[in-house]
């Protein structure tokens, strides 16, 4: 930053509040102290300073953290619209903006009367055109897109500053970053990186900066444009506002200046180098380093780190492995911070390194001790900056060799317990698998628990297995659990390609925590794929991703069966059919007719795509969206076979009605009980697992207990799975 004392020393100081991402502001203070300020007073997410015209210049020219640079016209104490009001009309606005030029108010920040940013930037507008009428001066006009005069109202604890940016955008953006690639880093998170990772390295003019993540390069590029000081300023070119007191000489003076050191600095011989296993991502890698004139300085290839190599130990190393926000992701990205803990020990000994990670805990699987840890946040989200020099005596002396291609080397990264847990798998696969071959099931649950410590259920669908984990107990660690699981996902894995062929790829993994609201009918990032499994006569599109169930409940397995074989002729009714698998068993059954009912349109689409799968006719079996209670509640149609699955709990947007199935399930029955002729069944079914059935049903019908017959070999670690009662006249 520019120590030169100012031309332009007659001007007055202007009051400037200068924002930054939450967790840059004492990297920001240091760059303010180089462009000369020293009156200055650091808050959350940004810092209020006085300045000269050329030193506030010099912070939009220079700075590579900075969002905006807002120029305070007043500040207040405000708790209601009139002190809004009146805070505003205090300034001469015509002043600052030429009749006719166009506004944009953006409002930050509430009191217990002033809740909503819309009504406050209103309130602000009506001061200011109010002030322009009483002189009989033309209105300024709101604009959103490109207004001349950016205004910025920002409350904190009750305190109203107001204030005009000067450029009128973000300064975080950099016109070299046209395109990107998914979750980018923003750009001045990037710097501030690099900054703590102690890069550029000054007395290193060849240095060389690698990112064997380098998505589409923004680490690599800021890396090269601090390495070569060229100003974010002139890479964006910076526009300022239409703002009429600007001073131009000292806008002309701090041009200059970053042309001459962007001079200076083109002399620097140091190396970019970059890779990536997506090579749509390299391309727009670079394509921003040739926009950000990088190109001579930057390398870029296509590689999955499992299979990099180096040809240069790198000064530094800096990444940002990918998050996992995605459900079932975890053990993927787990896996991917162990492969890069293999390659930084194998290929950058006496390299410097800089992990980036929203999971610190993750570092452990680095197998590398990090020295210094630095708090950010991407976003909302909190993270860590770790640093670490790669060398022999850095290294856990436990540390793993990461997994590399082919079973019989992942069988080294397993610990005790994951060998057991491999045993425990093989074993269910001789006896459980064998029992399924022989009833001729394709899907079925082939482990459940059995080792307390490794709680996960394991079902096989075909050639895909589907790995769900139960939420690990609160006394056990964030960094405990993830180890387990990783080795647990590994020992599977391994075991499946052994045993059956399966790939890695074909096993999918989820947490199971309980859902609130839709959520259970929401879409992951991850959309997985469809395909089709065969159950007896029928078929069934699942998906192991893209919901969190799968779209077939295996423990009901036997209660279709039973369906398939007692509905000939008969009148079916599914209610909270999910994916209407038992009315597709009771069509092809030789069900007369059948109506499937849900609430969830989605759902109801699914179970669609089974009746084509299956050829059954839509004309006499029909999907009917809506409130099961109220289809009951108006139903006049009589039924002899009903099927009555309802969820534990439901609390839909689609309806009212809340459903608590401990609450409600004596409605529900005698409503059901309703529709059946005399020599009618209901079967009734739930999973709730402390559920008693109400005395008065007993009393009232004739009633079954099937919830040991209705449990297949599969599930019979599990016997509280389901209950499930035959219930008739």
């Amino acid at each position: 930053m520019s120590t030169h004392a100012d031309t332009q020393t007659s001007k007055p100081s202007l009051s400037l509040w200068v924002s930054c991402s939450k967790g840059l502001e004492t990297l920001l203070e240091q760059e303010l102290r180089a462009c000369g300020i020293d009156e200055l007073k650091m808050s959350v997410a940004g810092i209020y300073c006085k300045a000269s015209f050329k030193q506030a210049y010099s912070v939009i020219m220079f700075s590579r953290l900075c969002n905006r640079v807002i120029l305070l016209l007043a500040q207040g104490n405000v708790e209601d619209a009139s002190d809004l009001y009146d805070c505003a009309s205090a300034i001469d606005w015509p002043h600052h903006l030429t009749p006719g030029q166009t506004l944009l108010i953006n409002a930050s920040g509430s009191t217990d009367q002033l809740i909503h940013t819309q009504f406050i930037a209103q309130k602000i507008k009506d001061a200011i055109v109010d002030q322009f009428r009483s002189k009989d001066l033309e209105r300024p006009n709101v604009s959103r897109e490109a207004p001349d005069l950016l205004i910025h109202a920002i409350i904190k604890k009750g305190v109203l500053n107001l204030g005009i940016d000067l450029v009128g955008s973000s300064l975080h953006r950099r016109n070299y970053r046209i395109e990107q690639g998914e979750a980018p880093l923003k750009e001045t998170l990037a710097a501030a990186l690099l900054m703590r990772a102690g890069w550029p390295l000054k007395d290193t003019p060849s240095a060389v900066l690698y990112d064997p993540m380098c998505g589409s390069g923004t680490l690599l590029i800021e890396g090269g444009l601090m390495a070569m000081d060229v100003a974010p300023g002139l890479i964006r070119k910076t526009q300022f506002s239409p703002w009429p007191h600007h001073d131009l000489a000292a806008i002309e003076q701090v041009q200059r200046e970053a042309e001459q050191r962007r001079e200076a600095g083109a002399h620097w011989q140091g190396q970019l180098i970059g890779s990536d296993s997506d090579e749509r991502v390299i391309d727009i890698a670079r394509r921003n380093a040739f926009r950000a004139n990088l190109s001579k300085h930057a390398q870029f290839s296509v590689a999955s780190i499992e299979d990099l190599t180096l040809e240069v130990t790198p000064n530094l190393l800096i990444c940002n492995p990918p998050y996992a926000e995605r459900l079932g992701e975890q053990t993927e990205v787990e896996l991917l911070y162990s492969a890069l803990g293999e390659f930084l020990r194998r290929e950058a000994k006496g390299a410097d390194a800089a992990i980036f990670t929203a999971k610190p805990e993750w570092g452990k699987l680095l197998g590398i001790h990090s020295h210094k840890q630095y708090a950010f946040f991407n976003g909302a989200l909190p993270a860590k900056l770790l640093l670490m020099h790669i060398s022999d005596k850095n290294i856990y002396k436990n540390a793993t060799q990461g997994p590399s291609k082919g079973a019989d080397s992942q069988a080294t990264v397993l610990d005790e317990g994951a060998k057991m847990f491999a045993n425990r798998l093989r074993k269910n696969l001789k006896n459980i698998g064998r029992w399924a071959r022989q009833q001729g099931h394709e899907c079925f649950r082939l482990y459940d628990a059995d080792m307390p410590e490794y709680a996960f259920a394991i079902d096989c669908y075909g050639d895909h297995i589907h790995m769900q984990e139960y939420k690990a107990p609160a006394s056990i660690s964030e960094a405990d659990a993830a180890q387990r699981r990783r080795q647990a996902y590994q020992a599977l894995c391994l075991v499946m390609e052994q045993s059956r062929g399966i790939p890695s790829d074909k096993v999918i993994l989820k947490v199971r925590e309980k859902q609130r609201g839709n959520e259970q009918y929401r879409p992951s990032a991850e959309q997985g794929h469809d395909f089709v499994v065969t159950e007896g006569d029928a078929q069934f599109q699942v998906n192991l991703e893209r919901y969190l169930d799968t779209g077939l409940f295996l423990d009901h397995r036997p209660i279709r069966q039973w369906i398939a074989q007692h509905s000939r002729g008969c009148r079916f009714l599914n209610l909270f059919c999910y994916t209407a698998t038992a009315s597709v068993h009771a069509a092809l059954g030789g069900a007369a007719s059948s109506v499937s009912v849900d609430l969830s349109k989605t759902y109801l689409n699914w179970a669609a795509q089974n009746f084509a799968l299956n050829d059954i006719d839509t004309y006499a079996h029909k999907l009917e969206q809506g409130d099961c209670l109220k289809y009951l509640q108006t139903c006049k149609q009589e039924f002899d076979l009903i099927f009555l699955d309802p969820p534990t709990f439901s609390n839909s947007k689609s309806t009212e009605n809340v459903l608590d199935i401990q609450r409600d399930h004596v409605e529900l029955i005698n409503l059901c009980m309703g529709l059946l002729p005399k020599n009618g069944l209901l079967i009734f079914s739930n999973n709730n697992r402390r559920f008693k059935l109400d005395e008065s049903i007993a009393e009232s019908f004739k009633v079954e207990d099937c919830s040991a017959a209705s449990i297949d070999k599969d599930f019979a670690r599990n016997s509280k799975i389901h209950q499930c009662w035959f219930i008739r006249h």
